[in-house]
């Protein structure tokens, strides 16, 4: 990652031979994929192959076993010859998943190029998913149901530090959410707040929150809005 002050954190990626490119269908084979209660996958791991079968298999396999399948859409343009293909592999991925994560950019790519985001995912959800979550940065989130209901998730106001980890950020939160129980709206919801706090921190991975910090950052803003989730 390079900085460019006082808002731009541009990401290049340097992936040749890396681990997950690597993964095989044998590879998913021997992991407790079918014992999983929500298994994640992403638009990257479908690249390169063997990794995109790979991980085609492992969101089959999940399926068929009743677990909640995320995609991740998750789009690195600097890993696909064009948007046409990434587009083609990534549907034949959300074919298999109940729910997908997304900015609006990455929706757009998935759709290879559809310019309105509520369209965009419109025409992802079409293809069998139960809904789709549109993260929209300072806007917050909104989730788009299959019967066509939306639900715009309100944001918390911070200060940007750095966005490297915010996407991370925000789908532990929302997948703790799922986790507990918790509603889309309600799990989009942590999901905001944990993608806000990463970014006001000057690090990644080592920089997630607790779920204690959460709390105390949640009510530092005026509370919980998308109700209590104690």
């Amino acid at each position: 990652m390079s900085i460019q002050p006082p808002d731009r954190f541009p990401l290049t990626f340097y992936r040749e031979g890396c681990a997950d490119r690597e993964l095989t269908v044998t590879d998913v084979d021997r992991a407790p994929v079918t014992d999983a209660a929500i298994v994640v996958v992403t638009g990257t791991g479908l690249s390169h192959e063997p990794g995109r079968s790979a991980t085609y298999h492992a969101a089959a396999r999940a399926r068929a076993a009743g677990a909640c399948v995320i995609v991740d859409i998750d789009y690195r343009p600097d890993q696909w010859r064009d948007v046409g293909t990434y587009s083609t592999h990534v549907q034949q991925l959300l074919g298999q998943a109940r729910l997908a994560v997304g900015t609006e950019e990455e929706v757009r790519a998935a759709t290879a190029g559809e310019s309105d985001p509520d369209r965009a995912a419109e025409r992802l959800i079409a293809l069998g998913l139960d809904a789709l979550i549109l993260k929209r940065g300072a806007a917050g989130s909104r989730v788009y149901n299959a019967d066509g209901s939306r639900i715009d998730v309100p944001p918390f106001p911070i200060e940007v530090l750095n966005v490297l980890g915010a996407g991370d950020a925000f789908a532990s939160g929302f997948i703790y959410g799922l986790h507990q129980g918790w509603g889309l709206a309600r799990a989009a919801h942590v999901g905001n707040a944990t993608g806000a706090i990463v970014v006001t921190r000057h690090g990644c991975a080592n920089f997630m929150p607790t779920w204690a910090e959460v709390e105390s950052f949640v009510a530092s803003r005026g509370g919980w809005m998308c109700g209590p989730v104690a």
